[in-house]
């Protein structure tokens, strides 16, 4: 072997250690918001039988069925779960909160019929049309609403975004894990990435206080209903 072709063998190895260094760093620095939501959501996670009693529950949109008329099944496990909370009086108000224009239907709608038919009194379930995503459910729930204090119930794949989200913007929030029937391991798998690029988009919203989408005067929905 030449001397040139030699010596440059001898550095591989080195040059291979930083760029397996500069890869770690670059790997870190990528997953630092979902590791920021992961580890700010320990400790308020919890299973419907275990949670808290608290007066408000949070449920989050997700897409309807193709007829627009009922919940699809990822949504119908969270109003499933939400109604399990207040049958078992760990909540007595239900914020449905969702996209009321969403390609898929009017999202809070169907939501409050959902829980009407199991059971839920809908003078219990105030619905909030704008919560256009995770960030706008949590900001409006604390800004038009005046949510101080709630559970907060989805998939297991979101329910860390969701509570560091709520509670980086002032809702002293508990996440309950929704029921997800039919949830395969590939769905599950494909939502848990698409999770984890989603947290960069929430730790950006939280650094720059973005508003949310729809700015709305304050609402007394759920005060009232509590009073009811």
């Amino acid at each position: 072997m030449s001397k040139p072709l030699a010596g440059a063998v001898r550095r591989w190895p080195r040059r291979l250690r930083r760029l397996a260094v500069a890869g770690l760093v670059v790997l870190v620095l990528a997953s630092s918001p979902w590791l920021w939501t992961t580890l700010a959501a320990r400790g308020h996670v919890y299973a419907a039988a275990d949670a808290p009693a608290v007066d408000v529950v949070i449920v989050l949109g997700t897409e309807v069925a193709a007829d627009r008329q009922r919940p699809g099944d990822r949504l119908a496990g969270r109003l499933d779960t939400a109604a399990e909370l207040v049958t078992s009086g760990r909540a007595t108000v239900v914020l449905v909160s969702g996209d009321g224009s969403g390609a898929s239907g009017d999202e809070p709608e169907v939501m409050t019929t959902y829980l009407a038919e199991r059971g839920v009194d809908r003078r219990r379930v105030v619905a909030d049309p704008f919560g256009l995503d995770t960030y706008d459910s949590c900001a409006r729930a604390r800004e038009v609403y005046g949510v101080e204090r709630a559970l907060i119930v989805t998939q297991s794949y979101h329910l860390s975004r969701a509570v560091t989200l709520c509670r980086q913007l002032g809702v002293d929030v508990d996440g309950v894990t929704a029921r997800c029937d039919g949830c395969g391991a590939a769905l599950l798998a494909e939502k848990s990435v698409r999770d984890y690029f989603a947290s960069g988009k929430a730790a950006w919203d939280a650094v720059r206080d973005r508003p949310p989408a729809v700015r709305s005067p304050a609402n007394s929905a759920v005060l009232d209903a509590l009073r009811g």
